[in-house]
């Protein structure tokens, strides 16, 4: 005898017969005989005593066909079939609905999710379907009722849900030292280690873009100025014995002169052995300038994912001071400020800047040219970013500036903000790897479910037990996936688990992941604490000082939390500052639906990105640096601080020095800064005036502003959701 009942969102509830007399007689009533009391009462009565104790909605259905077609009332049974396939259409309306707008290449949500993805391609078109019809999957037989219901209700977000179902982890930071030395194996045909600096630049290229296919999230390389500095004084080496073969004369006690620095000089006046080596440099530098060059080229032209997106890359450096990597920073430093194709400003990979005191930082520091150099390229084309390496939670005590091997020791980010350091389960780096999955708790909802408590300390205990309720939620939901996600192959990611995750040498391509993967990290993001003050004390905490200390709490509490659940489910947990790209609408538009228009809360299409003072908030640089920067240090998942700087930054990189010094001062772990930069779409012309209506290169008036989009670039704001434009329109500047 039926029971309960299974429904299609997986809920199970008690079994109501009603719901099959009703069915039954709305199909009668739609022939000629009409309603057949007895007859109803009698199908249902055999459906009830012949079936299972817990059948699905779709079990009941069937059955109730197959009476029906064995009755006199066979034309019943026509009606009742062909009502349930109307109401299967419906159900699959909005699936339909989502696919047209995708054909129809319509900018809306959906689509412009990811502004690094063009879905308008036919490729991206694909990408977008096989999203669209995987996440319902993933609700059906991957996740806990409470975990489904918590998406449902909107106070959980799962990133990158449509990948769940391939096991793939999100990020991480290529040894591409490893790659270089040895070559790999990407499935199909093996690559051979490299020798020179251009063979060097490819492989890095291919390590990202194959690694990309095997991931969902960014791909980074820690070191780059370390892993390619080999390669220059191999390259030139090379350049020696081509003097060598063009003069019949032995140079080999020159192949390891010592070169102070990689610079190119007049050879005129120079004789002998100083023009010889000279000429190599000159000759060195022109090579490792056209490296850099193709580099850049490479990551902004290669695609990945099947054709529809250029790889989403990262690259730290900064801290080699070499003459050798001293080169390849000033090289590509300078193939960055020039630009490419038409001089337009090249969208990745992202660049971050290690700055350290001793290093690069102060005047007497061996990289302080470079660093200026840094700050001058970053006011013209947006990048570098910079990252702190002096900042007391990214320290290393095994750091030694003697060590040829300290950037191991050095902490690296992902551009959108994604940082990995801390281990409790191997060693405390960033090298080999990356974060394993994240998700995001809304915790606007919770605070604006607590509005109507009129007493302040018990709307606040009320928003904590809330948040604890969530966070539990979370903690379990990150471990299912990991649990899901370690009974991967190695053989499943040919490079990721042969040359990449730390580990992974151990690997045998019929090995599962789970003996390494632990090395990572899984991350718990929060989204709109501004918005979450203002429901529970009436300000943010970038214009209240009782806000902010509410708000450094509501985060130290998650932090703290999160240290439980590393203990609890012995995983390396962390905090994220969530980058919210598609998801900062989301949230939104869910919660106005139920709770209405809010001032301050939800009456705008977004929410605040994580701990951000709000972008239409008038304040100075330094004031947002003090609010944001304690934050920095319990998101160790992530964070990223950033300034609108008002004006032409291109001529005045001590505007951006001043924003790195706010970095130092505040103990900000990493920061980026933003300024105005026109585009034309038709020429690639550039400019940062105040306004460019038409280009003064080739009269176009399709003209785009160049911005950041949760900390990496975009070429154009026609991928931008509404949620994102919306907030482009709100930010100010900070003086």
């Amino acid at each position: 005898m039926i029971q309960t009942v299974v429904k299609r969102d997986g809920r199970i509830v008690g079994f109501n017969e009603e719901k099959i007399i009703a069915a039954i007689r709305k199909a009668m009533l739609h022939t000629e005989r009409g309603e057949d009391t007895a007859l109803i009462r009698q199908i249902t009565d055999r459906i009830v005593c012949r079936g299972e104790s817990q059948m699905t909605v779709e079990q009941i259905q069937d059955a109730v066909e197959y009476e029906l077609m064995k009755s006199s009332r066979k034309e019943v049974a026509k009606k009742y079939i062909a009502y349930r396939n109307q109401r299967s259409i419906a159900r699959k309306a909005k699936t339909r609905d989502i696919f047209l707008e995708i054909i129809e290449t319509k900018s809306n949500d959906v689509t412009r999710e990811n502004a690094n993805m063009n879905a308008d391609t036919p490729a991206g078109m694909m990408m977008k379907f096989a999203s669209e019809t995987t996440k319902p999957f993933v609700d059906d037989y991957l996740l806990g009722e409470d975990i489904k219901e918590a998406v449902r209700q909107g106070y959980l977000h799962i990133h990158d849900k449509d990948y769940y179902p391939t096991k793939s982890l999100t990020c991480v930071q290529h040894p591409l030292d490893k790659v270089l030395k040895n070559g790999f194996s990407a499935g199909h045909g093996e690559s051979r280690p490299a020798k020179r600096i251009e063979t060097a630049s490819i492989l890095g290229c291919i390590s990202l873009e194959t690694s990309q296919n095997e991931m969902h999230g960014g791909q980074a390389i820690p070191a780059f100025d370390f892993y390619l500095a080999p390669y220059v004084r191999k390259s030139y080496i090379e350049e020696i014995k081509v003097l060598e073969n063009l003069y019949g004369e032995d140079y080999r006690h020159l192949y390891d002169f010592p070169v102070s620095d990689y610079l190119e000089k007049d050879l005129t006046g120079l004789s002998g052995e100083e023009r010889i080596v000279q000429h190599a440099i000159n000759r060195t530098v022109g090579r490792v300038h056209q490296s850099m060059e193709a580099f850049i080229h490479n990551m902004n032209t290669i695609h990945s994912r099947g054709g529809n997106q250029v790889v989403f890359s990262s690259i730290n450096y900064g801290t080699d001071t070499s003459p050798e990597g001293r080169c390849i920073i000033r090289e590509l430093l300078k193939s960055t400020d020039e630009g490419v194709g038409n001089g337009e400003t090249a969208i990745f990979p992202i660049q971050i800047w290690k700055k350290k005191r001793g290093v690069s930082y102060l005047p007497s520091d061996r990289n302080y040219d470079l660093y200026r150099l840094a700050c001058k390229v970053s006011a013209h084309r947006f990048f570098p970013n910079f990252l702190n390496l002096d900042a007391t939670f990214n320290r290393h005590e095994k750091w030694d500036e003697n060590d040829p091997l300290r950037y191991n020791y050095e902490v690296a980010t992902m551009g959108c903000r994604t940082r990995v350091f801390e281990n409790r389960y191997g060693e405390k780096t960033s090298v080999g790897r990356g974060n394993l999955s994240f998700s995001t708790i809304n915790i606007v909802r919770l605070a604006i479910e607590c509005m109507e408590i009129e007493n302040r300390e018990e709307r606040i205990a009320r928003f904590f037990a809330k948040l604890d309720e969530v966070l539990e939620l979370t903690a379990l939901q990150l471990h299912n996936r990991f649990e899901f996600q370690k009974t991967a192959y190695a053989k499943q990611f040919p490079l990721l688990m042969s040359s990449l995750w730390v580990g992974c040498e151990k690997l045998q391509p019929d090995d599962t992941i789970e003996s390494v993967i632990n090395q990572g990290t899984l991350g718990i993001g929060f989204i709109g604490l501004a918005e979450c003050l203002i429901a529970l004390t009436g300000k943010h905490h970038g214009e209240d000082a009782a806000a902010q200390e509410l708000g450094i709490k509501i985060v130290t509490y998650m932090r703290d939390r999160a240290n439980d659940f590393s203990e609890r489910y012995q995983h390396n947990y962390s905090v994220l500052a969530t980058p919210a790209e598609g998801l900062s609408g989301k949230f939104t538009e869910k919660d106005r639906k139920s709770f209405g228009v809010l001032p301050g809360i939800t009456d705008k299409d977004y929410y605040t990105n994580s701990n951000h003072v709000p972008v239409y908030y008038k304040c100075s640089a330094c004031h947002k640096a003090e609010i944001e920067a304690p934050y920095h240090d319990l998101t160790r998942g992530g964070h990223i601080f950033y300034v609108e700087l008002d004006g032409d930054a291109t001529h005045n990189p001590e505007a951006v020095m001043a924003v790195v010094d706010l970095m130092d001062k505040y103990n900000i772990g990493y920061c980026s800064v933003n300024h105005n930069r026109n585009r034309c779409m038709e020429c690639g012309y550039e400019n940062a005036a105040p306004v460019m209506d038409e280009c003064p290169k080739c009269g176009s008036n399709r003209i785009d502003r160049l911005q950041r989009i949760t900390g990496y670039l975009v070429g154009t704001t026609e991928r931008w959701n509404k949620a994102k434009l919306a907030e482009l329109h709100d930010r100010v500047t900070h003086g």
